[in-house]
């Protein structure tokens, strides 16, 4: 390693007052001198590897990463790495009804038992709404109510859920607004237990991709499933939700977005927690439901994201002892960077959380639910 490189990278993190093996909980401590000829040939794919392999440690991952972010040093050092996902991105249709199961397997398929530890009790895994809520669980039933309010449900209402998870929203309306509920996902283990949890309730669970749904909806959902969706086929999607949707019927899209348009996602997130995701900026949004949709309402509360991954982190290490057995200590580590980069990422105003309401135009009036 030659000590050029060494100086480049702690010339980089000083942009960002972060010091190599300093004492602040942000600085970074360095266990494997080989670091830095590592991170400078492997990018960020590089970095998050390193940390999964134990060659470094932050006191404080999240504030390391707000800072980073913050600073933008995540922009100086680019590989080849990231351009070969943009290469493939732009040749082929990394979201398509074949690749489109793999989200499933890779990341919602890899055990209920952990989830059911790092969640709250209705297993909701997006963005809780903490306006005025201090526990994840209070969270996760008042964004749950939000929606409702926001959808305006009324009881007898068919309601699609796109992209169900473990059938929190679907149980929630069913139970408190009287509705008809019909989720899908593309993960076995959710659509088991999601079944199961909803089976004394007018819901039914399906295993399928959105591309064959038939139907038609009062209301539709879709609760973080768009980051699955891909550039390529946000116009697709766009196309089916209209034509499953009723005349004067609302479409509540809920997703994590960008601040700026790409093409194709971070390369670890990429290989190590959700492949073929991307997150859509809002010009890609409005492109996608332009002469579509018109826009009723859009709702950001992206930092309340940083406060939900907290929780979901400190879930997930206070019952590591109870999860061990099914897992490895590089697991452990690389769900702490996923949880604690993503953490540092909201906080850092580099993603965002949208709530929007969609109409085809034929109601006279919407009023926003905050």
């Amino acid at each position: 390693m030659s000590k050029e490189t060494e100086n480049f990278i702690i010339d980089i993190l000083a942009l960002a007052n972060i010091e190599i093996n300093g004492s602040h909980p942000w600085d970074l401590q360095v266990h494997n001198e080989k670091l830095y000829k590592r991170i400078l040939s492997g990018g960020t794919l590089a970095f998050g590897e390193s940390y999964m392999d134990g060659w470094w440690d932050v006191p404080k991952l999240d504030q390391f990463f707000t800072k980073v972010l913050f600073a933008r040093l995540d922009k100086k050092i680019r590989n080849w790495k990231t351009l070969g996902l943009i290469i493939k991105s732009k040749i082929t249709n990394q979201q398509n009804f074949i690749r489109a199961w793999k989200a499933g397997r890779v990341h919602y398929d890899i055990g209920n038992k952990l989830y059911t530890r790092m969640l709250d009790k209705r297993m909701m895994y997006s963005c809780g709404y903490w306006k005025n809520a201090d526990t994840l669980d209070q969270a996760q039933i008042d964004k749950l109510e939000l929606c409702c309010q926001k959808l305006q449900l009324e009881k007898g209402m068919k309601v699609l859920d796109i992209g169900c998870g473990w059938g929190g929203f679907a149980k929630y309306a069913a139970e408190h607004y009287g509705v008809e509920v019909i989720g899908i996902n593309n993960s076995k283990n959710q659509t088991k237990l999601a079944q199961e949890s909803c089976k004394d309730l007018p819901v039914t669970i399906k295993f399928m991709d959105y591309r064959d749904l038939e139907g038609q909806y009062d209301r539709i959902i879709s609760i973080g499933m768009f980051e699955h969706v891909g550039y390529k086929n946000y116009k697709l999607y766009m196309k089916i939700v209209s034509k499953l949707l009723k005349p004067k019927g609302l479409f509540l899209l809920h997703t994590i977005g960008g601040n700026k348009s790409v093409i194709a996602t971070e390369p670890w997130i990429d290989k190590y927690i959700f492949p073929n995701s991307m997150l859509p900026s809002a010009k890609q949004i409005a492109n996608a439901y332009q002469g579509i949709f018109i826009m009723e309402d859009w709702h950001n509360f992206g930092p309340d994201y940083d406060q939900t991954l907290m929780a979901w982190y400190d879930h997930f290490i206070e019952h590591w002892a109870e999860i061990k057995d099914d897992y490895d200590d590089r697991f452990k580590r690389m769900w702490t960077y996923y949880l604690l980069s993503c953490a540092g990422s909201f906080r850092a105003r580099k993603n965002q959380l949208w709530q929007i309401v969609l109409s085809k135009g034929d109601i006279t009036k919407y009023q926003g639910i905050r």
